[in-house]
């Protein structure tokens, strides 16, 4: 009798579309809560008073947990099973998010962010790896990852509006509430529905790696934002850069000289795996660029509740989630490369459409950027989902999704912390404060404009006024800047995509059939790169 969980009996239809659609409701609940936080931000800055650090940390906690234990978490998925992993990630993620909704200060906030990154690294690579293992027919898998994909997609445009509900009736708090009665439902019927898989040749997890990986990513990560804001003479982003970089190239070099590493770098020799993994960043950074403005303009300068906004979002993230599931077809008829690239341009061109945001309430300037911008993010994102759950076999699945959801969430750290200082050093530049401002309140009135509405609040009526009207022409300088940035970025990596993309695609089953041996072969061949959750850690309230 086989007892082995990686070479199970093949699943009933029954079973691994039902286990489909666990799977879908956790990415669902993942992009949901991330988004949810964009509308809760000026509710937040208003109810606890973060400083701009502390709401810069709130926004990036989330990400640096997250990218810092994804390879780890995959690993050990493959190791002690996924099934497991993921329903313990469930429980977990339900625990921090009552700890974030009842959060009375800054710092405690903080804190309740990073556990539900530590939580959200458990749940999306051993979502992934078993929607690979489960769906093991290439045309099955391809249809099923472009519904998974899409509800992610799905996540981002459903989230606004059930924080726009929850954010009209009751305190900011109240949108992580949600997560609670879904994450039970995922972990009941996860714990009947979905089978068991792991690796049953995966060796022991050497922990010198993961502790120089978490140090490395998030060493670097931290760099660059404290480098970004402050500029790249300051101490700490000095210290921090160099200690993630001497931990990453000690990590680097520690898996070259493992019998089993934590990271495969033979993934790395494929110039479409490489290609991909760099496109997929720069997509995500480019997403931010997205995220850091629109709940602030919406809200801020336009003054929509929050129950409005986040409908005024409904057709960005349906685009993606009507998009993702044709993906496959497109990319049989043009090839992976071209729809990739096709996806990436479409972004480009969305971030240039939002060049012409202005003070001006006008939503059918904002509407066609949201649904080309959805459009691109949805072919994208399915393409690249495909393809990295086809490159590697299913054994080491988790490992490898991991790698690349890791250089996902590095792109939407690093969008976080290069974009929003970008944007707001535009928007510190060209504010110009009213005469007759206090002295004192001329700074916090120059951080963002969350600060300066909340300075403008304690101040007579026609000054109050006055600062509010600066601060939204400063910030929609700052947007103009920080898009235009990440267009002109997006726009060259799409070039690269249809670049290093192209070629044909060779499944591991493929490779497996011409003489690949296992594992190794597999990751020898790949050609692709997990795009993950595009649910990057919520960013629209970056300082």
């Amino acid at each position: 009798m086989n007892t082995n969980p990686s070479h199970a009996a093949p699943v009933s239809a029954r079973r691994r579309y039902g286990t489909l659609v666990i799977l879908c409701f956790a990415t669902l609940l993942l992009a949901i809560d991330m988004t949810v936080l964009h509308l809760a931000v000026p509710s937040l800055v208003e109810d606890i008073e973060p400083s701009a650090t502390q709401l810069l940390w709130i926004a990036d906690i989330y990400g640096f947990a997250l990218g810092g234990l994804l390879i780890t978490m995959g690993n050990l998925g493959d190791r002690i099973g996924r099934k497991r992993l993921l329903l313990s990630g469930a429980v977990a993620f339900g625990f921090a998010s009552a700890l974030t909704a009842f959060a009375s200060d800054p710092n405690l906030l903080i804190a309740a962010r990073a556990l539900l990154g530590i939580a959200g690294a458990t749940i999306m690579p051993s979502a992934a790896a078993i929607l690979r293992n489960v769906f093991t027919d290439r045309r099955q898998r391809s249809t099923a990852i472009g519904i998974w994909s899409a509800m992610s997609a799905s996540g981002f445009a459903l989230g606004p509006v059930v924080g726009g509900v929850m954010l009209e009736n009751y305190w900011w708090g109240s949108v992580f509430l949600i997560n609670l009665p879904v994450m039970a439902v995922v972990f009941v019927a996860g714990v009947i529905v979905i089978p068991e898989s792991r690796n049953p040749r995966a060796g022991r997890i050497d922990l010198l790696s993961v502790v120089l990986s978490f140090v490395g990513i998030i060493g670097l990560i931290y760099g660059i934002k404290e480098a970004a804001h402050n500029g790249i003479g300051t101490t700490d982003a000095l210290t921090s850069l160099a200690v993630g970089a001497v931990a990453m190239s000690w990590f680097v070099l520690r898996q070259t000289r493992l019998p089993e590493p934590l990271m495969d770098l033979k993934l790395f020799r494929s110039r479409a795996f490489t290609g991909a993994v760099a496109t997929n960043v720069v997509t995500v950074f480019g997403m931010i660029a997205l995220s850091l403005m629109m709940a602030q303009y919406l809200q801020l300068v336009l003054g929509w509740s929050p129950l409005i906004a986040g409908i005024a979002g409904i057709p960005g993230g349906l685009s993606a989630g009507l998009t993702g599931p044709f993906a496959a077809r497109l990319a049989t008829a043009w090839g992976r490369g071209k729809t990739v690239g096709l996806g990436m341009a479409l972004l480009a061109v969305s971030l240039v459409l939002y060049l012409r945001l202005d003070l001006d309430p006008n939503y059918w300037t904002i509407l066609p950027a949201m649904v080309v911008g959805g459009a691109g993010m949805g072919l994208g994102f399915a393409i690249t989902n495909d393809i990295v759950l086809s490159s590697v076999p299913k054994e080491r699945s988790g490992a490898a999704v991991s790698i690349v959801e890791t250089a996902t969430e590095m792109g939407g750290a690093l969008g976080i912390a290069v974009l929003g200082s970008v944007m707001n050093a535009a928007y510190a530049d060209s504010l110009e404060i009213p005469a007759g401002v206090p002295a004192e309140a001329a700074a916090p009135i120059r951080e963002q404009i969350g600060t300066a509405f909340a300075v403008a609040e304690q101040l007579p009526g026609e000054l109050a006024e006055a600062v509010r009207h600066a601060s939204k022409v400063a910030f929609i300088d700052g947007a103009h800047l920080g898009t235009g940035v990440a267009a002109v970025i997006v726009g060259v990596f799409a070039v690269i995509a249809l670049v290093t993309l192209r070629g044909k695609f060779v499944t591991a089953e493929e490779e497996g059939d011409e003489g690949g041996s296992g594992s190794a072969g597999g990751a020898a061949g790949a050609a692709g790169v997990e795009a993950g959750e595009v649910a990057v850690s919520a960013a629209a309230s970056a300082k």
